[in-house]
């Protein structure tokens, strides 16, 4: 009886040392916890999300370039304007950004600085050059604020440089089978950074399995720390409006360059728990973006009312 005991503790510590490998890494005598959770799991990337246009109707009048309205319950096409053209999408760069950051397990309590490269053309920052941060709060200010700063501090603390990460970022779109999305640089800076509405609605649903992700974008706003400012703490607004309609948003990133004009993905849910995805690409004007988004989802919500009358 004891012999067959101790067999058991014998074959079972390997199994547990690999466990506690996986979860556990030590560096300068320090045991970070990987924090796992904050990660999609591989299997909600062996899917591949499919949208059926045959559901497609003509809604509203919009004064956009490109758009999609999808009820991501089933997948149905609502509404879809130009939906497959390739068009430079700016900050919603940093959704695919962000993916790529989670799936490396990174310590979100590690410490970055703000490098003379990070502040590079990026004036509209709060970040300044020499400023201490958490990877936690990096990530909060990329996606609530879209600062770029914060999005180079994390490519460069992931991958040692920004076209390493931006390889990377093109191999994770690749994984998830999107062939009109292409990266050069994390922020969106680059107007060659460019996909479609309808890869853009892939790119939001898959970062929505990202439970980190989710509970960043949904906030309306964000205190960072300045580790090494006394008490400096900066404060970051979510950029996405639909914040702070009657709709609960589950997910979502705003974005702007000269080249991709106004632009806005979202995952919204209504007090039916109804669901649906927008993306609108090429809006001439920032409130604009936001009204004509309102309109698309709110003609999207009476489709479905009609559906199910």
């Amino acid at each position: 009886m004891d012999q067959t005991v101790k067999m058991i503790k014998l074959t079972t510590l390997p199994k547990v040392l690999l466990l506690l490998a996986g979860l556990v890494f030590f560096s300068a005598n320090t045991i970070y916890f990987l924090e796992a959770s904050n990660t999609a799991s591989e299997s909600n990337f062996n899917k591949q999300f499919h949208f059926n246009f045959s559901t497609s109707k003509k809604g509203p009048y919009l004064n956009l370039k490109s758009a999609l309205l999808i009820d991501y319950s089933n997948g149905n096409v609502l509404y879809s304007k130009n939906s497959q053209t390739k068009r430079s999408i700016a900050s919603l760069s940093k959704l695919v950004s962000a993916m790529v950051l989670l799936d490396h397990k990174v310590n979100l309590d590690s410490i970055v600085t703000i490098s003379k490269a990070d502040a590079r053309n990026s004036s509209k920052s709060r970040l300044k050059r020499g400023y201490q941060l958490t990877i936690r709060d990096l990530l909060h200010a990329s996606l609530l604020s879209s600062d770029n700063r914060a999005a180079r501090a994390l490519a460069r603390a992931t991958s040692g440089t920004i076209k390493a990460f931006a390889a990377e970022m093109n191999k994770k779109v690749k994984k998830l089978g999107l062939k009109n999305t292409i990266f050069y640089e994390p922020s969106g800076l680059d107007n060659r950074n460019k996909s479609t509405a309808v890869e853009i609605a892939k790119i939001l649903q898959y970062s929505y399995e990202y439970p980190l992700i989710q509970k960043v974008t949904q906030k309306k706003k964000y205190f960072v720390k300045v580790l090494n400012k006394k008490n400096k703490k900066l404060q970051m607004v979510n950029t996405n409006l639909i914040v702070h309609s009657k709709y609960k948003v589950l997910a979502g990133k705003t974005g702007y360059t000269r080249a991709a004009d106004y632009c806005l993905t979202t995952l919204v849910k209504n007090k039916k728990g109804e669901r649906l995805t927008l993306v609108i690409l090429g809006v001439p004007g920032d409130k604009l973006r936001f009204k004509e988004a309102r309109k698309l989802i709110d003609w999207g919500y009476r489709q479905l009312k009609k559906s199910k009358s």
